[in-house]
């Protein structure tokens, strides 16, 4: 692989989650993200986007929200469920990404805020059209995604260095 390979990072962010004494990690997906999160594949099959990779949390509600969206993809990318990813700081997503192999092209994280709005707008060095300002006013919901393109290794990954083509949230 080149690097100067055109590639992707789609930021997923897992679907309502209910309430209830359980511990944080692991909290269920209410009724309306059951819903939303096969509605989130759908729309993540329509980008076109063929993921090679995704890093999902190792939390309840975004490994559910991961089995209910995964299915509406034409194929299933090869799944690693990250601990990282469970409360990671933005410094921490970004070293995960540059963790990731060359061979990838697209990469798929599915994870939690605060972390997905904050590397989606750090990584964002441009935008197409209004997608940042959608994003940013949106606040990142839960069933969100974000996809950023960007030449170069993913070792080379830090901010700036891509561009927000996509942002989609369901009810907006």
């Amino acid at each position: 692989m080149s690097v100067d390979t055109p590639r992707s990072i789609v930021l997923l962010r897992h679907a309502k989650a209910d309430w209830n004494d359980e511990s944080d990690h692991e909290r269920p997906l209410a009724d309306r993200g059951r819903t939303d999160a096969p509605v989130a594949g759908r729309r993540l099959a329509e980008t076109g986007i063929a993921f090679d990779l995704a890093l999902c949390s190792t939390a309840l509600r975004t490994r559910e929200t991961w089995k209910l969206a995964v299915q509406e993809l034409p194929q299933r990318p090869k799944t690693v469920y990250e601990e990282r990813m469970y409360e990671a700081s933005l410094g921490e997503l970004i070293a995960l990404v540059n963790e990731t192999p060359d061979a990838v092209n697209h990469l798929l994280l599915i994870g939690h805020n605060p972390g997905m709005h904050a590397l989606a707008d750090a990584l964002a060095g441009g935008a197409e059209g209004d997608t940042l300002s959608r994003m940013n006013r949106s606040g990142f919901p839960t069933s969100a995604f974000a996809v950023v393109t960007f030449d170069g290794s993913w070792k080379s990954v830090e901010h700036g260095v891509g561009k927000l083509v996509e942002f989609w949230a369901p009810h907006s």
